[in-house]
């Protein structure tokens, strides 16, 4: 496939060209907008009260390894860590995005940018994709022939699910992400000039972060204070 960043985002796009639920709609853009703020290194954004709910809960269920993290500073630090290395860049492909009331359900295959040397990092969990295993992250490099200490970057890719629950006011609770066929997992070593930092994908995707709605307006059909 040709990896386009700004492309990430395109299963989400169809499931908006024809969903009209009001409710629904909010929840589809404040994913998206979450998405692209992840990628660009602007988590502290993904935070905000419209947004995200004030304990929020991740959990990982990948390569045999099940992580939970709780609360926004465990989740920042994650996010953290990923933009420092450049492993916040994703790709996706084959994309299928439903919605509900109250969550949003995906499976696509995903492409995650992996720095080699971050195998050998001892805060393993903040830096890993998908906090898998170091011990199976390091059998796939020698699957392959490669080895952490290159200074080399990868794609990791892998079929993944997710469930995203919201609560009431359209405001994330909670990710859950699933890799369904580990074993099937590859990594494609990447040429420098295929390499994306953060901070070349936060310029490409700024002009498509785009402010959520009033919530009380859009969803509710509530005018604001002195309309």
């Amino acid at each position: 496939m040709q990896f386009d960043i700004t492309r990430s985002a395109d299963g989400i796009d169809k499931t908006l060209a024809y969903t009209v639920n009001p409710r629904h709609r909010f929840i589809l853009l404040s994913y998206k907008r979450h998405l692209l703020l992840e990628m660009s290194g602007r988590y502290d954004e993904i935070f905000v009260p419209e947004m995200t709910v004030e304990h929020p809960v991740y959990r990982f269920h990948a390569l045999g390894l099940a992580t939970q993290l709780e609360g926004v500073d465990q989740i920042r630090a994650l996010y953290r860590s990923w933009a420092e290395t450049n492993q916040t860049i994703f790709y996706a492909e084959n994309t299928q995005v439903a919605v509900a009331d109250n969550f949003v359900a995906t499976r696509t295959i995903a492409y995650q940018q992996v720095w080699g040397p971050s195998v050998l990092g001892e805060k393993v969990l903040g830096h890993l994709p998908k906090c898998m295993s170091k011990p199976l992250l390091l059998t796939l490099l020698n699957r392959h022939g490669f080895h952490p200490k290159d200074e080399c970057y990868y794609l990791y890719k892998s079929l993944e699910e997710t469930i995203w629950p919201y609560d009431d006011r359209c405001r994330l609770m909670s990710e859950n992400v699933w890799e369904p066929e580990p074993k099937d997992a590859q990594l494609i070593k990447l040429n420098a000039d295929q390499v994306l930092t953060t901070a070349q994908v936060r310029e490409k995707l700024a002009p498509m972060v785009e402010p959520l709605p009033n919530f009380d307006e859009y969803v509710l059909g509530k005018k604001a204070a002195g309309a």
